[in-house]
């Protein structure tokens, strides 16, 4: 078992958790993620490593409450315990090299995002981080980003925080003007990072995506996370999750990352009615 030892609520849907965690913090790197199961007997989830502290022993997780799984999480609180706590999986994101690069955030990609700012911020490189949301009250992160960024371009749907608009605005002028960005790394929706690809495409700068595809054992046993890339299945688990943004098949990706909503949403439901039990 492994305890919460701090918990922080960043917006309404969005929940911060420090876990208490010695051998998997010991091993963490930027990008990685974590499988997490919340109590026995119940469903995997994989969710990215936001921070770690290999003093204190600590890894801190940040989740959107989607479903069953999420929902359950958020209502425990600092002094609980969570079942299963494995990793670091998946391959670290790699910040060495880079002397300038462009971070591209979208909405829960965000909690994705702070960590790779920082990892490149530490290497040496020049950092612009663009974080988009839908509005202001979605906002996270906010202090923890401008720590890591040289700049930092907020924007939102409605213009209630930074610019109004979509992060491809702002990217496609730094990358018109600025002709040493070596890089671009987008997390964020699918439908978003296969846009941000776009943008890149017009100017030639490479474009490093992060994927989050179904995933269930986090090893690359159970198949479910299966990428195309380049022509070739790769399984975001253990390929990934970092790919080259321009081999990804961002259509069948978005396909499959929808098989499941209505029994999620059933699923979700039907628990959200038995906390609502519990409660009265």
């Amino acid at each position: 078992m492994y305890r919460i030892v701090k918990k922080r609520e960043l917006n309404p849907t969005m929940v911060y958790l420090s876990i208490d965690a010695p051998f998997v913090a010991k091993k963490a790197k930027a990008g990685q993620f974590i499988i997490v199961i919340p109590d026995e007997g119940g469903e995997r989830i994989p969710l990215t490593v936001a921070d770690y502290d290999r003093k204190k022993g600590t890894v801190g997780i940040i989740f959107q409450i989607v479903g069953v799984t999420t929902l359950k999480l958020a209502h425990k609180n600092e002094g609980d315990e969570v079942f299963a706590f494995v990793g670091p999986l998946g391959k670290p994101t790699a910040v060495e090299g880079k002397k300038n690069v462009i971070i591209v955030g979208g909405g829960a990609g965000c909690a994705i995002a702070l960590p790779v700012a920082r990892g490149y911020h530490e290497a040496g490189a020049k950092v612009t981080s663009i974080v988009g949301f839908r509005n202001k009250e979605l906002v996270i992160l906010e202090d923890e980003f401008k720590e890591v960024s040289d700049i930092y371009v907020p924007v939102s749907d409605d213009g209630t925080y930074g610019r109004k608009g979509v992060v491809t605005l702002p990217l496609d002028e730094i990358l018109a003007s600025d002709k040493t960005v070596d890089m671009v790394m987008a997390i964020g929706p699918i439908i978003m990072m296969k846009f941000v690809v776009k943008t890149c495409q017009k100017y030639n700068i490479p474009c490093t995506v992060s994927m989050n595809p179904i995933m269930i054992d986090g090893t690359g046993m159970c198949g479910c996370c299966r990428l195309s890339v380049g022509g070739q299945t790769k399984f975001a688990c253990v390929d990934g999750p970092d790919f080259n943004g321009y081999d990804v098949d961002f259509d069948s990706a978005m396909d499959r990352n929808t098989m499941y909503k209505p029994f999620e949403r059933h699923a979700y439901e039907e628990t959200c009615n038995l906390f609502k039990k519990e409660v009265k």
